[in-house]
């Protein structure tokens, strides 16, 4: 660095320009004449500045700080010479700026090698006093000037070093409320020399990674080699974009190796900026926020997993999803599969022994079916009862189904849970992940299957295929039909005669009401539309329909001339599990007018293994209020015998895959048989579906069954059409079908 370069922050730090040098000038009444008349002088002194250098300096020995700094030989020759030029250009100058300086530079050599002012102007006292005697020996006031010298000197003295202990208290003050503020702030300090690659770090840097500076070089490896290698190129650009002025400030988090070998979470901040010598320095502190990182980690751990089972959630599996998809369209060739688990019957756990039971078996549950995966395969807490499993780099579809089909069997052993012994079953179901399209698609191809291995049967698995896909966008299209079907007046009542047999000549005495749609004028199987109104629940609102139009339908009869025909009524479980079903019925008769004992509701068996407090509820009441209640299909489900004894039922209805056999299968045969004497041994009426050729009738009439209905004497027809019916009956005074 040259002396002008060396100089100038020293010039600006004074404030000595031009302007404040003239001011000095002008304030010490110096003039050209001054300057003439010392270059008069200059030769002439010559030999004194040579002799007062020479004796300056055995004086200046004499002082122990002072002989410290002049052992040296050459340094004490260089000394004197500089000493010597220095007096010349006393007198002689110029007196220009190079003078200005020259002055200067002598004060920062003197301040660096660590020369006290007091001993630089004792000096000037000095050769004062000696130039004074040279000049003016004969002057009897010598003495006194003399004297006087001492005394201004030793009081200039004391000024400066007032106005020096002065700032420096004050610097001393400033770095001690800037040490206490930075000690707060717990951060370490740092100040990079950009272009000669020199760092300093303090010794809070160092500590809050259990180092001290001296394991440190000066070097801003000693930086970056402790760097996490994943956080370096994040690190590095973000310096060099401050540097090239991108950004107003260094910001960055990054982890550092610590001295155990771990890392550690910072945040470094800083600002680069110019010194005074015009070199790039890059300044700031480094905060560690290794405890807000854990903070957020563990945020962002319970944003993505399941409190319960500590498994991933919905979140963390769109993110597994979205991670695979885009993997799969950077061309990597991955077969996964995704399998939907959802427990079967699990309400029934949580219904029966409490919900903290039903979360123990949750997390057996997802402890088991975790033992089921291969390293890298995920295991996901859809929620509820459902779990999502993603399984990554299998060969084949059909692996699939064998981690399926493990954890059906690890399921089959019985859990230990709160003193109880239970039995799990799950159903899964399977979809492929093999093009990033299945991945968007991936958990409705799931639950598809899902609902396939549900209605199968349950505690199986099922693949989705497109077929699946096919069969739900038609379910979904039937439904929306559905929904709409009753406003568009598209379901039509159609109406199949019980006769009673057991009394001589079979007589007409009530009717059943069936539903039948036509959409877009297309006759639809019941078989195919009545399930999907019980699953939407629209079976409640159409239901009510149904109700009121066969009522008003059948009462109407009675007023043109049948007056003991009965009306036979299905209801479906959600109807009778309504509260205030009971309530309904009677207002649907009151708007009728039809009597309650001319009203047969007709419920499956089902309906009663719902066993529940409404459904009891609403059966006493139908039954108090004079409406007949009769069990259909009998014997074709699980019913206990038990069950027609518990509810107030007035009637059995024999299945008609029982009567249709009768007459040709001994065992079918037996079968009707029994449900019949069941029925009349319990004081209940029997009516038997599915009566098609005599000899069924004649069977049943050997039997003692009371009614029947079939294809023997009608098939289901519109109201207009069994109307023609009424003129074939004759006697009208028998009892309704009960």
């Amino acid at each position: 660095m040259s002396p002008e370069q060396e100089l100038k922050p020293l010039f600006q730090r004074i404030g000595l320009d031009r302007a404040e040098i003239h001011t000095r000038i002008r304030y010490l009444d110096w003039t050209p004449a001054d300057g003439a008349r010392l270059n008069q002088h200059a030769e002439a002194l010559r030999g004194f500045h040579d002799d007062f250098v020479d004796s300056l300096y055995v004086y200046l020995q004499g002082f122990e700080p002072l002989s410290r700094l002049l052992r040296d030989e050459n340094t004490l020759r260089r000394l004197k010479g500089s000493q010597r030029e220095y007096y010349r250009s006393l007198f002689a100058g110029p007196y220009d700026y190079r003078y200005v300086h020259e002055r200067l530079r002598v004060g920062m050599v003197h301040e660096r090698i660590g020369l006290e002012m007091k001993w630089y102007l004792g000096a000037y006292r000095l050769y004062l006093d000696r130039l004074l005697a040279e000049l003016f020996a004969d002057s009897e006031h010598l003495p006194l000037f003399a004297s006087l010298l001492k005394a201004v000197f030793f009081d200039i003295s004391m000024a400066v070093d007032a106005y020096a202990a002065t700032q420096r208290q004050a610097l001393e003050d400033s770095e001690a409320r800037f040490a206490r503020a930075m000690r707060g702030a717990n951060d370490g300090l740092w100040d990079w020399d950009v272009e000669y690659d020199r760092l300093y770090v303090s010794e809070r840097w160092a500590s809050m990674l259990g180092l001290t500076r001296d394991t440190l070089t000066d070097s801003s490896q000693s930086w970056f080699n402790r760097v996490h290698p994943d956080d370096l190129p994040a690190l590095r650009q973000t310096i060099d974009t401050h540097l090239r002025g991108e950004t107003a400030t260094l910001q960055h988090e990054y982890r550092i190796r610590r001295g155990d070998g771990g890392y550690a979470w910072v945040l470094v901040r800083g600002i680069a900026e110019r010194d005074r010598n015009g070199g790039l320095r890059l300044t700031g502190s480094q905060t560690d926020i290794s405890e807000r990182k854990l903070a957020e980690q563990r945020l962002r751990h319970a944003a993505r997993h399941d409190p319960l089972t500590g498994l991933a959630n919905r979140t963390r599996l769109d993110e597994l999803l979205h991670q695979l998809e885009q993997r799969q369209l950077h061309g990597e060739q991955e077969v996964a599969a995704l399998l939907f688990v959802d427990l079967d019957r699990f309400k029934l756990i949580n219904d029966s022994l409490g919900h903290s039971v039903g979360d123990q078996v949750l997390i057996q549950i997802a402890q088991r079916l975790q033992r089921c995966l291969r390293h890298g395969d995920h295991l996901a807490r859809f929620g509820g009862d459902e779990f999502v499993v993603l399984l990554h780099n299998i060969r084949t579809n059909q692996d699939a189904e064998r981690v399926a089909q493990a954890i059906l069997d690890t399921l089959q052993d019985p859990l230990q849970v709160a003193g109880h012994e239970l039995m799990v079953s799950a159903s899964i179901g399977i979809a492929p992940l093999n093009q990033p399209g299945q991945v968007r698609e991936a958990l409705q191809a799931a639950d598809l299957a899902l609902y396939r291995a549900k209605s199968a049967g349950k505690a199986q698995y099922a693949r989705y295929s497109s077929e699946l896909q096919a069969a739900a966008q038609h379910r979904l299209e039937l439904e929306n039909a559905l929904a709409q079907a009753l406003s568009r007046d598209e379901f039509e009542l159609y109406y199949q005669p019980i006769y009673r047999i057991d009394e001589g000549r079979p007589q007409l005495r009530g009717v059943e009401a069936l539903m039948r749609w036509r959409q877009n004028g297309r006759p639809v199987e019941p078989g195919s539309f009545v399930p999907v109104l019980e699953e939407s629940g629209e079976i409640i609102r159409v239901g009510d329909w149904v109700l009121r139009e066969a009522c008003r339908q059948v009462r109407e009869w009675q007023l043109a001339g049948q007056p003991l025909l009965s009306c036979s009524v299905n209801l479906s479980n959600r109807q009778l599990l309504q509260p205030g079903f009971a309530a309904r019925v009677m207002n649907v008769l009151a708007e009728t007018g039809l009597a309650p004992e001319s009203l047969v509701l007709e419920i499956t068996e089902g309906v009663l293994m719902e066993d529940s407090a409404e459904l009891h509820a609403n059966l006493r009441r139908l039954a108090r209020l004079g409406i007949r209640l009769a069990l259909d299909d009998f014997g074709t489900g699980y019913c206990s015998l038990g069950y027609l004894k518990r509810f107030p039922l007035h009637s059995l209805k024999v299945d008609k895959s029982f009567i249709l056999g009768a007459h040709t299968d001994p065992d079918l045969f037996a079968i009707s048989r029994a449900i019949i004497g069941l029925g009349k041994a319990l004081g209940l009426t029997v009516t038997a579906e599915g009566v098609e050729c005599e000899e069924h009738l004649e069977f049943l009439q050997r039997e003692g069954c009371q009614y029947a209905q079939g294809f023997l004497f009608s098939r289901p027809v519109p109201a207009a059409q069994l109307a023609c019916l009424f003129e074939t009956q004759p006697d009208r005074r028998h009892a309704p079908v009960n």
